[in-house]
């Protein structure tokens, strides 16, 4: 009886896990197509030489141009990085629109996967970014947006995510040697507390060839692309 009362839990769990995944895909989708539809509706918009016309749309110029000015990029703004209660001031929308900003980028970018509570980069890592990064194209600003799962307290997960952003960072100018990076690029760091990543985002180029891919494993991550729009 408890043999059987198990099986059946499992099966359950099972049930719902697959009902889960789908809901947020089809969530996801529905962002995608409506970014999509936007980009389409939308005027014609100033993109750097090789870029991707149908994501840089008025919306994500006006999001990108606050944040890098926040963060300390355009218009020679002080500071350095975004905090989560700065990303959400200045982004002004949900977590999930936040996000879905971002979907027409998937063959822009990729997610850096780190072990819980790690900031240090391993081989994979660092073949991820050196890869993602050496795609320039006509690009003028790369983007690292880092976060955290939620155990431990937000403040830890803050600076979990702050030292993830800048360990992107200190790879790319030990690597690369240009004089230019702190120019070109950008970091928000959002711990736990903006724009978590749910499932959808599994299929994105992801690095580590066998890394889970449960939302507090893709939420241990930097998200990194260049970005296409001038801005």
């Amino acid at each position: 009886m408890k043999h059987a009362m198990s099986l059946i839990l499992g099966v359950l769990l099972l049930f719902l896990s697959t009902i889960m995944i789908g809901r947020w895909t089809k969530q996801a989708d529905l962002r995608l197509s409506a970014a999509q539809a936007e980009a389409e509706s939308a005027p014609s918009v100033a993109v750097a030489s090789h870029a991707n016309e149908a994501y840089c749309t008025p919306r994500l110029q006006k999001i990108l141009r606050r944040v890098l000015t926040s963060c300390g990029l355009i218009q020679g703004a002080a500071g350095r990085g975004c905090e989560p209660l700065d990303a959400k001031s200045v982004a002004t929308m949900s977590g999930d629109d936040f996000n879905a900003l971002f979907l027409p980028m998937k063959d822009r970018g990729a997610i850096i996967q780190y072990d819980q509570s790690s900031t240090e980069l391993d081989e994979s890592d660092l073949e991820t970014i050196n890869g993602t990064f050496s795609q320039r194209g006509g690009a003028s600003y790369f983007l690292v947006v880092s976060r955290a799962s939620p155990e431990g307290s937000e403040e830890a997960n803050r600076q979990i995510s702050r030292d993830r952003a800048e360990s992107v960072l200190s790879h790319l100018k030990a690597k690369f040697q240009d004089p230019e990076l702190d120019k070109q690029v950008g970091l928000l760091w959002l711990g736990e507390e903006f724009a978590q990543l749910d499932p959808s985002f599994c299929d994105w180029k992801r690095s580590g060839k066998n890394e889970a891919c449960s939302p507090d494993d893709l939420n241990r991550s930097a998200f990194i692309t260049w970005v296409d729009c001038t801005l």
